[in-house]
């Protein structure tokens, strides 16, 4: 009987061990109840020791949590429908708030940001989510950072992914994209007609203020056809020598 005692006390003792000794990841801390009463500092990284039956403890993570946000209808200031679906990046910084302030703040935070998203993208007219996207995403963000701090959680980022738009929606953008498109190229042509004439304009304004200069580009112009191969003559006058003929046709 001696020996069956001791075997037993043997196996009541590892199981004792195995059910006391814990060992936390370098990412990992243990929040411990005993007897229902919190300890005063989350216990880890490494080997720690529960009391069975008395201890009780929640292994919370310390990494980045990365939660992807469903699909939200949202109907813009300006009164157009669409889903919206975002991704957020938090990560718990005190794991006693994390589990005694909140009953399972992965939840929370995850209706927290469809409830948020849903507000400020609503706040906003259809081109500004469309154009502000980091702002719309930044505000996201601060509002969450401000509502989880009770809770021990870092909201570090906030990144809209999809706006989906009604095809309606999508057709009209699109032929607006168009004659906007129509409208530039407009504005490039008449730019570049009004470049041309203003140089016109002064070239004409040289020639008229220096005479010579007209009698240089006259000589230059003999010389680009000539070398066409061209089998024209030209026979180059002064225009002084046309001036009484032209004041006889006034």
């Amino acid at each position: 009987m001696g020996g069956y005692a001791i075997i037993t006390i043997v196996i009541i003792l590892l199981l004792f061990l195995f059910s006391a000794i814990k060992i936390l990841n370098e990412y990992e801390r243990a929040v411990v109840f005993r007897l229902g009463r919190v300890l005063s500092q989350p216990k880890g990284p490494g080997l720690i020791i529960i009391i069975p039956l008395i201890d009780r403890f929640v292994r919370i993570s310390l990494r980045t949590i990365v939660q992807d946000v469903p699909p939200q209808d949202v109907i813009t200031k300006d009164n157009v429908t669409v889903k919206v679906n975002a991704v957020v990046f938090f990560r718990v910084i005190e794991p006693m708030k994390s589990v005694i302030e909140v009953e399972n703040y992965l939840y929370a935070t995850s209706q927290l940001s469809q409830t948020t998203l849903r507000s400020v993208c609503g706040q906003a007219e259809l081109d500004e989510l469309l154009s502000k996207r980091e702002e719309i995403s930044s505000q996201i963000q601060s509002i969450l950072d401000r509502q989880t701090d009770p809770w021990g959680i870092k909201v570090s980022a906030v990144e809209l992914k999809h706006i989906d738009l009604p095809e309606e929606m999508q057709r009209a953008i699109a032929k607006q994209a168009e004659a906007e498109r129509e409208r530039r190229a407009k504005v490039i042509n008449a730019e570049g007609e009004f470049q041309a004439a203003q140089k016109l304009f002064d070239a004409a304004k040289i020639m008229s203020e220096q005479p010579m200069a007209l009698q240089l580009r006259f000589l230059q112009t003999i010389r680009e056809v000539s070398s066409e191969g061209s089998t024209n003559t030209i026979i180059p006058l002064p225009i002084d020598m046309l001036a009484p003929f032209i004041k006889k046709l006034e």
